[in-house]
Parts: C-alpha cells; structure tokens; sequence
C-alpha cells in the first residue's frame, strides 16, 4: 500500500497514545494503530441479558454480552431485580462450548431450574458470591439529549434505557 500522489495536501495522521506516538498516511495504517480496549476480567461478572430462549432439549437458555467479570460453566450465578440464584450448567458462543466467556463475549449460557418466566430481557446476570447485582432504588447520570422532537421543561420525565433494560 502506497500513499497516492492525488493528495499533495494531505499530510497524514497523528495519535498519542500512552505507548507513545502513531503516525501513518493510510487508512490501514489508522486501523491498525487502534489499541484494543481492556476486558475488565478482574471486576465482578455483569451480564445485562439481550433475550432468554427455551431450547428443546436443553432448557432455558439467556443470552447477552459480558461487560465485566468472567462466566464459566458451574457457577452459581444471581439475576437481578428478580433475584433468582441458579447453576450454569454450560457457556456457548457461536454454537460452541467455550469454557469460559470473557468481556466483549456474546454469550448464551444454560442454567438448570430455571423457567422462560422467572428471567427476562434486561435482567442483569452475575456471581452470587461475588458483589452479586442488586436493584437501584435511584442513581444519578449525566445525559446528552440527541433530536429531541420537543420542548423540554420543568416537570418532563424521560424515558431512560440502561442496556437492554
């Protein structure tokens, strides 16, 4: 990959970093200086669940993206707001058994005793013996409001998804 003579004007790129500095002309050379984020292994399991599916066969099957922590099949995990405690009986991504789902992993994970209406959308999966999550009576956020089609005023309440909550 060359740079191109059609662009006397463009003098590449610049990033500052802290392992130090990039520099490049081509949009291959931007892509590859992206550092990977960090996964947060280290910090308690949060799973905010995307869907929960009954399998035929296997059971009730939740799925979602890891955000902290670390899933692995025969721990005993706590949803919340409902409170309901189970056994991951297996982990799977992309139809596979893995032995464990880090953060950043889409992952459905089967748990035993657990029915279709005891869990739903929006739940938040993680280790029961671990800083287990826990329902917030109230929280305080910093919002950016983007193409609101209306006035906001004194008295307005909006409607505010967290995950898949």
């Amino acid at each position: 990959l060359e740079e191109t003579t059609n662009m006397p004007w463009y003098k590449g790129w610049t990033k500052e970093t802290k392992s130090g500095v990039s520099k490049g002309k081509t949009l291959l050379e931007a892509i590859d200086a992206i550092e990977p984020p960090t996964r947060p292994t280290d910090k308690p399991l949060r799973l905010p669940l995307q869907d929960v599916y009954k399998i035929g066969g296997i059971g009730t099957v939740p799925v979602g993206r890891v955000e902290t922590g670390v899933i692995k099949a025969g721990m005993l995990v706590k949803f919340a707001p409902t409170n309901v405690t189970t056994e991951v009986k297996s982990v799977e991504m992309h139809h596979e058994q893995i032995p464990e789902g880090l953060p950043g992993d889409n992952v459905g994970f089967n748990v035993k005793n657990v029915s279709i209406k005891d869990i739903r959308r929006g739940n938040v999966c993680g280790d029961s013996k671990n800083d287990p999550p826990m329902e917030a009576a109230s929280f305080n956020a910093q919002v950016i409001v983007l193409n609101h089609p209306g006035q906001i005023g004194a008295g307005y309440t909006p409607v505010l998804d967290c995950h898949t909550a």
